[in-house]
């Protein structure tokens, strides 16, 4: 594990191999292991974690704004990205990684400081030896719809 200050790490491969991808998303969940660089980055304030299913709790503020005065596509297309990224890892077993091939995101809503804290759920469709399937949504804080897609991940021996 590398640590870069404040919890934040990269966990070694030697680690990941030997955890199933369940037991990795319940450590960072719970702080067993450091939060990833992005997490500090994209402000991700807390996860859930299942078998199958990941939620990321983060608020967006002015620093994730675009010039026409949003919080920029690319935030909400990371959240989704992750929740659905961590939810394929959930349902791996030890040895084995993943890495996102595709994801096609449609936006309902724009985000602003306004919105607060969202919820970003990511769940397993299919989880196959050589490709796995996610969907996710993001919601704000009363539930509506912000965002969904779909993602295909490439899974691979560590």
């Amino acid at each position: 594990m590398q640590d870069l200050g404040q919890g934040v790490g990269v966990v070694s491969p030697e680690t990941l191999k030997g955890v199933s991808g369940l037991d990795f998303m319940r450590g960072l969940a719970e702080g067993r292991y450091p939060r990833p660089p992005i997490a500090m980055l994209m402000g991700f304030e807390g996860m859930e974690v299942e078998h199958g299913r990941v939620a990321v709790f983060a608020t967006p503020g002015m620093e994730h704004y675009n010039p026409i005065g949003i919080v920029h596509g690319g935030y909400g297309a990371s959240l989704l990205d992750t929740c659905m990224g961590c939810a394929v890892h959930s349902s791996l077993p030890a040895g084995t990684g993943y890495t996102t091939l595709e994801f096609k995101i449609h936006y309902i809503r724009a985000m602003t400081v306004d919105t607060g804290q969202v919820r970003a759920e990511g769940a397993v469709l299919s989880s196959g030896r050589r490709a796995a399937t996610a969907e996710g949504k993001i919601f704000d804080r009363s539930g509506k719809l912000l965002a969904h897609g779909t993602t295909t991940c490439l899974v691979f021996p560590l």
